[in-house]
């Protein structure tokens, strides 16, 4: 006899295991079929891995600037697989935690992979057997994986993904990163610290480049510092195993041709949706990614789609609360999702947090804009931690001083986003934040000294009284 569940949900990561749980709050009998680990790409191979290990570049980094304050340590030395370890350590607590909510809600889990069928029916695949189940409603959230471009030799030369990178088995002396975007950033970071060189090709004229320019900037000059090679406005063209080392051959944006060497690849150049579990239903798509509407539903009544398979930002946060979304949906209520205030995080050494419109965005969309930055050259706290090189930058809008956008770089910035998320989220303007007491000495009170910044230069000029 088959199952029959209120809503089915196939993925186990952060849009769909939150989309069970809240589905399972809301009364409905749930299932989730996952054909990997609890947790998804964010958990087991993206976010948490990656910021784990860049805890560890942080921490090498600190104990070198020591050495300045008049602490000495000694010779450093570190270890991959004990790093590897407490990686692990981390994911796997998390992943039992995941399975332990799921269980607490009396949620189904099937480990295999689901694929949709007409009539709301799903073929439940794993090594051992096929089993088929029903649902009323299905969220699809089966994540994304790395794209891998058309280089010409890059499929027979060994190469790493944000996927594979966490499993090799030394640290290598020289990496070439292929995308200077969040991804490509992220690991220039961790193997720059653990004493590789580092080179970085991105075919954009900046890192970063979805980001404001002034933050872009900031974290190439920082992360120059540091030793990593940035080569912008740069397009692989080939690239070929060379004993040991990898060639990766490029034009750049004069047409000069470049070849550089390292021992470890790395592709970083986007993601691309997972769309097997929907090949048999007849799914809209918009462009690559499924076409859902603000509910999250797709085109076929009871069908919906939440994290890297419909895109936009692709961030797990963002999967997390269109999960909730569609599942409240799914569940026979109404709710639409709202992209107007989304953080966006980046881990480097410094950190870079943003929030709603850059700059240029908010000029090009029409507003009358103005910005505000606050150096940390000029805070307290940042002088004190030796941590002085970035900034908090403020977009508003002219008349009223409504924030528009936040983007700082800096110590503890990923932390410090949400006050500026919250100031957005309630139509806040820089004379609001300009009222609100911050702790002294705190990194945050940047935030505050750039919109009374703003608010005095309003004054000056007659737009506020």
């Amino acid at each position: 006899m088959t199952k029959s569940y209120d809503i089915v949900v196939i993925g186990g990561g952060p849009g769909g295991y939150v989309a069970a749980l809240h589905a399972a709050e809301l009364g409905k009998k749930v299932a989730v079929i996952e054909a990997d680990f609890l947790g998804g790409t964010c958990l087991n191979r993206g976010c948490i891995p990656s910021k784990t290990l860049l805890k560890h570049a942080e921490v090498i980094e600190s104990i070198e600037e020591a050495k300045a304050w008049g602490i000495e340590s000694g010779g450093l030395s570190f270890s991959l697989d004990k790093m590897k370890k407490r990686k692990d350590d981390v994911i796997q607590r998390l992943r039992g935690g995941i399975a332990y909510l799921l269980s607490q809600g009396k949620i189904d889990v099937y480990e295999g992979f689901g694929t949709v069928e007409e009539g709301k029916i799903i073929k439940v695949q794993t090594t051992e057997k096929e089993e088929h189940i029903q649902a009323d409603r299905i969220i699809i959230a089966t994540g994304s994986s790395p794209v891998v471009p058309p280089i010409e030799g890059l499929a027979s030369v060994e190469f790493e993904t944000s996927d594979t990178i966490f499993d090799i088995p030394d640290i290598p002396k020289s990496v070439i990163i292929i995308g200077g975007g969040v991804i490509g950033v992220e690991f220039a970071c961790i193997f720059s610290s653990l004493k590789a060189e580092v080179t970085v090709i991105e075919a954009s004229d900046r890192i970063i480049p979805s980001e404001d320019v002034d933050a872009s900037k900031v974290l190439t000059k920082l992360l120059k510092k540091k030793g990593i090679r940035f080569h912008t406005s740069t397009k692989v063209t080939e690239v070929q195993q060379g004993g040991a080392q990898k060639v990766v051959k490029c034009t750049d944006g004069k047409g000069k041709e470049h070849s550089f060497e390292a021992e470890t690849l790395i592709v970083s150049v986007g993601r691309k949706p997972n769309l097997s579990a929907v090949q048999q239903i007849a799914i809209e798509k918009e462009g690559p990614f499924i076409k859902v509407n603000e509910k999250m539903e797709t085109n076929i009544p009871g069908i919906y789609a939440v994290g890297d398979v419909v895109g936009g930002y692709q961030l797990a946060h963002v999967a997390s609360a269109e999960g909730i979304v569609a599942a409240t949906n799914a569940s026979g209520m109404e709710e639409k999702m709202e992209y107007r205030v989304v953080p966006r995080c980046i881990y480097t050494l410094p950190e870079v947090a943003s929030v709603g419109l850059t700059e240029d965005d908010a000029k090009k969309k029409g507003f009358s804009v103005r910005t505000e930055r606050f150096d940390h050259a000029g805070n307290g706290k940042a002088l004190a931690v030796g941590e002085t090189s970035g900034f908090v930058k403020v977009v508003y809008e002219e008349k009223y001083g409504e924030i528009l956008g936040v983007t700082m770089v800096g110590p503890h910035v990923t932390e410090m986003i949400s006050e500026a998320s919250a100031f957005m989220y309630l139509e806040g303007t820089v004379e609001e934040v300009s009222k609100m007491i911050h702790p002294h000495p705190s990194v945050s009170e940047a935030f505050y000294e750039t919109a009374m910044n703003a608010v005095n230069k309003m004054r000056k000029q007659g737009v506020l009284v």
